[in-house]
């Protein structure tokens, strides 16, 4: 729903710094910017101590910049106190009152503000019923299911009609299956209520289902915002096409340009790219598994041998050596036409619509034992 009360947030050059034992400090936060319209649904996507917890926080009200302005609707709240700032906060770990029902829960900040009775009653149904649990007013929390807490908590923040709604990874604690379900019931409220929202995770998942925009920040800056669609396709550097999906990174080297498109040698192949650069430039060739199609006959593409088959239920995952670079392709596990095992050699194509190219000096690229083994979002990079 278009909401006409909706803000828009603004952040001009934020900067935040924590002190450090022997005098020294480490800035968590550095000269960040971003712009939020209203009624828009952006997300934060990092690792952890990019800092964009630190944000948060700091629109919150319960931590003080050093510098920058923070701007709602054009008006200045980084010096008012948090209870002035007219802010919704969704923690990850719901913050309920445990010896409170749902409805005192949701009440609160009526109650500290002495709201009349009868005018608390109906805006605290409202908000109950707007996240299908008006049924459940007088349970306590110990009493619901963990996405029925978050949905109280979704409520209490909805409830004083905030003009800013942040959310600090608040399904994180939630198994995956539920997290599934919540996000979309989470999406769907802020979506009819129009409300500006900014949400903090380090999910690419969850970032990409929720999101508007999203602004994927490394060491304490924004490394890029666009569509998810955008920062998934055109990713403007390798840490954010490794974080924000798997890729195989592939170096490449011009050997010809004409009419705009440069010819480039990759894996011993040449492809044409629709850029022109001159002959010897240095590329990196960003490829998602799914932008690479495996054959058992050897093509005109380049040829390796499968190392690996990883079963991931909805997709096939096979990892193939051409060479020294190690390759990653994926493909559907109910249309598994391929019929290829471990063993095989195999002739590789890439789909060059798919591809991204990236300058090779935008950022080195991370060999295979570089990246974190224990990072769900990462990949081999070659």
């Amino acid at each position: 729903m278009n909401n006409p009360t909706a803000k828009a947030l603004e952040i001009r050059g934020l900067t935040k710094a924590y002190p450090l034992p022997g005098g020294r400090t480490v800035a968590a936060v550095r000269d960040f910017s971003l712009r939020i319209e209203p009624g828009e649904f952006v997300t934060l996507l990092g690792p952890s101590g990019c800092g964009k917890t630190t944000v948060l926080r700091t629109l919150a009200g319960l931590e003080e910049p050093d510098a920058g302005e923070i701007l709602l609707e054009g008006r200045s709240i980084a010096t008012l106190p948090p209870h002035r700032r007219r802010i919704g906060l969704v923690f990850q770990n719901y913050a309920l009152f445990p010896h409170m029902t749902v409805f005192e829960n949701v009440a609160y900040s009526f109650r500290i503000r002495r709201t009349p009775e009868a005018a608390v009653r109906q805006e605290v149904a409202a908000a109950l019923k707007a996240v299908g649990l008006d049924e459940m007013g007088g349970r306590l929390p110990g009493q619901l299911s963990g996405g029925q807490q978050q949905r109280v908590a979704l409520a209490r923040a909805f409830v004083m009609k905030p003009d800013l709604l942040l959310f600090d990874e608040p399904l994180s604690s939630l198994d995956a299956k539920l997290r599934v379900q919540v996000r979309g019931e989470l999406r769907r409220l802020q979506k009819r209520l129009g409300t500006t929202a900014l949400y903090v995770t380090h999910d690419q998942v969850e970032a990409m289902s929720l999101s508007d925009r999203i602004a994927v920040m490394r060491d304490g800056q924004v490394a890029q915002i666009g569509t998810p669609e955008e920062v998934y396709s055109r990713p403007a550097s390798l840490f954010v096409a490794d974080f924000v999906g798997r890729v195989n990174a592939l170096h490449g080297r011009v050997v010809s340009h004409s009419n705009g498109y440069a010819t480039v040698d990759v894996l011993n192949h040449r492809i044409d790219v629709p850029m022109s650069h001159v002959v010897g430039t240095e590329l990196l060739i960003l490829a998602r598994p799914e932008a690479v199609q495996l054959r058992k006959a050897a093509g005109d593409g380049p040829v390796g041998v499968v190392e690996e088959l990883e079963y991931c239920g909805d997709e096939i995952a096979y990892r193939v050596r051409v060479g020294t670079v190690l390759v990653v392709a994926v493909e559907s596990a109910l249309r598994r036409t391929w019929n290829i095992a471990q063993g095989d050699c195999v002739g590789l194509h890439l789909m060059q619509k798919a591809l991204h190219v990236l300058p090779a000096d935008v950022q080195a690229p991370m060999s295979e034992r570089e990246i974190p083994s224990d990072d769900s979002t990462s990949m081999e990079a070659a």
